[in-house]
């Protein structure tokens, strides 16, 4: 009867009455619970992934990212910040490999061929910050 801990935190209704609406509610609870829960970190990982071994230059990869969860046209500002996100991480994740193994692989299992660990823990950084987009959480 206990609903999982995140629908909790995002005023998830009980389910023994219907709700028909619910109010919406914005607290710094639920930005922890999205960037740490292990569901969303599977979902940050899984989108890398997919990013990640799509063909095509960083930013064309970016663009498509940003396009495949905004559903609409990427902004040329969104991708010049992510695509110095994403150098920034995998320089950091060459010199870090046990922690890019970990992002990467932890929970969603090993990684698929050609996509290095420091290539798909970047990718995973970059995904959690595209479904941590205010426009990905929120209608509008």
């Amino acid at each position: 009867t206990v609903p999982y801990p995140s629908m909790a935190t995002f005023d998830a209704p009980s389910r023994e009455a219907c709700t028909f609406r619910r109010l919406p509610t914005d607290t710094p609870l639920q930005a922890f619970v999205t960037l740490n829960d292990p569901v969303f970190v599977e979902c940050a990982q899984a989108l890398g992934r997919r990013i990640g071994l799509e063909s095509g230059s960083v930013p064309d990869r970016i663009r498509h990212g940003l396009e495949r969860v905004l559903a609409r046209p990427a902004d040329s500002t969104q991708v010049t910040a992510l695509v110095k996100l994403y150098e920034a991480e995998l320089a950091n994740y060459h010199d870090r490999a046990d922690e890019a193994a970990k992002l990467a692989t932890d929970p969603l299992g090993p990684l698929p061929p050609g996509l290095s660990a420091a290539e798909a823990a970047a990718w995973t950084t970059v995904g959690n910050v595209l479904l941590n987009l205010d426009s990905v959480l929120s209608k509008g």
